[in-house]
């Protein structure tokens, strides 16, 4: 199921403002993410992932047909922190794909777009600590998914199972139903941590996310996945008025096989670590923007899939 959520915000760099300029900018380019401070902070978030490359069993193959699928997946996100420590936000992502694929002996083209499923997170903050040019904080996060996105491309997969077996010269697909979904029909658990590490222009950030999946429409089940991300970053700029970050930004996901009808959907399980640049860039304690692109060290599929040839992340942040 290739729905990318983005998840909450997980880090952030907390110290008290009345220090060095470069702390300031720190405390204030976390301000403006929304990851610090008291009130309303919204924003819109995007990721768009190529998926032309076909792999069966996590070796690549050859792929006659042109197949692909280009996802594009917006997530619009409002949020208010009650204080230094909590804080809840809401996800409403709305989703676009095209795609081609061969059915039987023809090709088939189309695109699928709605709003998927609506996320609802609460993030609290364990523990901080802070000094002149060190800060170190620890958040942890707790939501649930609801089943708001439409599930008709998933009705595939039980015509699947009456098809009549392809004809001779049949090219296989790699896109199915459970990719094309825009939910899961289902009630779903989310819990993760995150942590923030800052030492004079160098910080580190590091994150983790699981889902906890729920069984669907139509009896399917997709299996719980674990996504990670993190990684090394620099302060090009810290001054008062902005402040311009770069990160190499490593991240990944591990997914087992779904289950449809209580048996085991060969197609869907993936291991995946993905290694590229991000920028991030704040404008005083208001606004942010950050853009990233993650490109595949390593894909581990179970059988015939598509699989992605490269992401790009973007979005922007204001706290009010």
């Amino acid at each position: 199921m290739k729905l990318f959520c983005l998840s909450a915000v997980l880090t952030g760099a907390v110290v008290t403002p009345a220090v060095a300029c470069d702390i300031c900018s720190v405390f204030s380019a976390a301000q403006a993410r929304g990851e610090i401070g008291k009130g309303f902070f919204g924003g819109v978030a995007e990721q768009f992932t190529h998926f032309g490359t076909m792999q069966d069993q996590g070796m690549k193959v050859a792929n006659p047909a042109g197949q692909y699928l280009d996802s594009s997946v917006s997530q619009i996100f409002a949020g208010y922190n009650f204080n230094e420590l909590f804080g809840l936000q809401l996800n409403v992502p709305v989703i676009y794909r095209s795609f081609k694929r061969p059915e039987d002996l023809t090709i088939d083209r189309g695109t699928e777009s709605g709003v998927g499923d609506v996320l609802l997170i609460g993030h609290f903050q364990p523990y901080r600590h802070e000094e002149k040019k060190f800060t170190f904080s620890w958040k942890v996060l707790g939501g649930i998914k609801f089943p708001t996105g439409s599930t008709r491309r998933l009705h595939e997969e039980v015509d699947e199972l009456t098809a009549p077996p392809p004809p001779p010269g049949a090219l296989a697909s790699g896109i199915h139903g459970h990719d094309l979904t825009l939910g899961s029909g289902s009630y779903d658990g989310i819990v993760g941590t995150g942590i923030f590490l800052n030492s004079h222009r160098c910080f580190l950030t590091t994150s983790a996310q699981y889902a906890i999946r729920s069984t669907g429409d139509f009896d399917y089940h997709f299996a719980d996945d674990l996504t990670w991300a993190g990684g090394p970053g620099l302060f090009l700029v810290l001054k008062e008025e902005y402040t311009l970050a770069l990160q190499l930004n490593v991240s990944g996901e591990r997914k087992d096989r779904d289950t449809f009808q209580g048996v085991t959907a060969d197609d869907t399980g993936v291991t995946a670590v993905y290694l590229g640049p991000q920028i991030n860039f704040t404008w005083p304690d208001k606004l942010s923007a950050e853009i990233g692109v993650d490109l595949p060290m390593s894909i581990n599929n179970t059988a015939l899939q598509s699989v992605p040839d490269y992401r790009i992340r973007a979005g922007v942040t204001r706290h009010f």
